[in-house]
């Protein structure tokens, strides 16, 4: 027996310690591996591709699976309703301007703002609605898409009631105007106003629901509301319209 050694603590110091640190180590490497395994599929999952080639024909699909020429009636409103979120998603930018240039209107952009992404959402469940019409599609596909939320609707009301009780009250045409935010609004109305349009034809032949329609028509009336009342807490002149001589 060796003199002046602990024997218990040369094993726990040569055997134990070392077993624990390795298995340790084989735990940590173990579950590395699962996270970059779960990582990897979820980023499977999750990958879109950008580009198909299935279009390269002039045609593209409906969530019904039927194929359509590019400028056929349902991409049309289709387009429209893309080209309105893009326009308002520009909008949100000027609307934050406002808070950067006078602090004071904090509170005002980030309302405008948080009112503008709702509607962009809005916007996108529309166009789940274009896109699966309701004379060609299944109980299935229309399951999906559901009716659309008259709430919406709704909300956009109290909103154009409140401004409205704020702004002083219209009595002649006004241009489009009244700095950035208010400009842009006008020009997101305008685009509004051509989706309205070409939703009608859809709504005649019952492939849409109405509620879809009343929606859009509200939401006109609200960015011209808006775009008066963002000019207004930014202190901006509307410029009035007068008839040429």
């Amino acid at each position: 027996m060796l003199r002046g050694y602990n024997l218990s603590k040369i094993v726990r110091k040569t055997t134990i310690i070392p077993i624990w640190q390795n298995l340790n180590h084989q735990r940590q490497i173990s579950f590395t591996r699962k996270l970059n395994e779960s990582e990897k599929s979820t980023e499977t999952q999750r990958k879109i591709r950008i580009y198909t080639k299935t279009g390269d024909k002039g045609t593209t699909s409906l969530f019904t699976g039927e194929r359509r020429p590019k400028n056929d009636i349902f991409f049309e409103a289709l387009g429209n309703t893309d080209e309105l979120n893009s326009s308002i998603g520009l909008t949100r930018e000027y609307c934050l301007e406002m808070a950067k240039n006078n602090p004071d209107l904090k509170k005002t952009s980030e309302l405008i703002e948080s009112i503008l992404i709702k509607i962009q959402c809005a916007l996108l469940d529309i166009g789940s609605h274009l896109a699966t019409p309701k004379s060609r599609a299944n109980q299935k596909q229309l399951e999906r898409v559901s009716n659309f939320d008259p709430k919406l609707t709704e909300e956009l009301e109290i909103y154009i009631d409140k401004f409205e009780s704020e702004l002083p009250v219209l009595r002649n045409f006004i241009l489009p105007s009244g700095g950035k935010c208010a400009g842009s609004l006008h020009l997101s109305r305008s685009i509004c106003r051509r989706l309205e349009r070409s939703i009608q034809p859809l709504l005649n032949s019952n492939d849409i629901d109405p509620k879809v329609q009343s929606y859009v028509n509200r939401l006109s009336d609200f960015l011209f509301v808006c775009a008066r009342f963002a000019a207004m807490k930014e202190g901006k002149s509307e410029t009035i319209y007068r008839k040429n001589n």
